[in-house]
């Protein structure tokens, strides 16, 4: 009985692993083409946060497929992968807010919108040092 377990367990990752892949890939492929898109119809500052965007959730993809191909593998959840997938999703939030808050609100504390570009930029700020330190901490770096 524990073989059938072993063997459903194994498929349920292999089923995992192959959309968080598609996933990665569509994003990918949508990327391009809406980045194209967007080049040609004279978006020029859009199409650099649109594809710094959709390329840094490709990685947090990948780095899901990491945790998965190694969970699989050594049958152990480690907590470095998941650290490195929240750095890299405050991250990626922190380089978007940026990009398109500069863009949105004029750049005067009075402005109600920068304000709070301002507050989620600092709550994120926290969040990605919270993460780099846990990170720290579990590497013995």
């Amino acid at each position: 009985m524990g073989e059938v377990f072993r063997k459903a367990e194994a498929a349920i990752y292999l089923f995992a692993g192959l959309l968080v892949v598609l996933g990665a890939v569509y994003v990918l492929g949508e990327a391009l083409v809406q980045g194209v898109g967007l080049f040609l119809g004279g978006g020029g500052s859009k199409v650099a946060v649109f594809l710094l965007d959709r390329v840094l959730l490709a990685l947090m993809m990948a780095e899901i497929l990491y945790t998965l191909v190694r969970f699989a593998r050594e049958g152990q959840l480690q907590v470095e992968p998941f650290l490195v997938i929240g750095l890299i999703a405050g991250v990626r939030r922190i380089l978007v807010i940026t990009a398109e808050g500069l863009q949105k609100f004029s750049f005067s504390l009075q402005d109600p919108g920068f304000q709070a570009v301002l507050a989620e930029l600092l709550l994120l700020s926290l969040m990605v040092l919270t993460l780099a330190w846990a990170y720290r901490l579990v590497r013995g770096v």
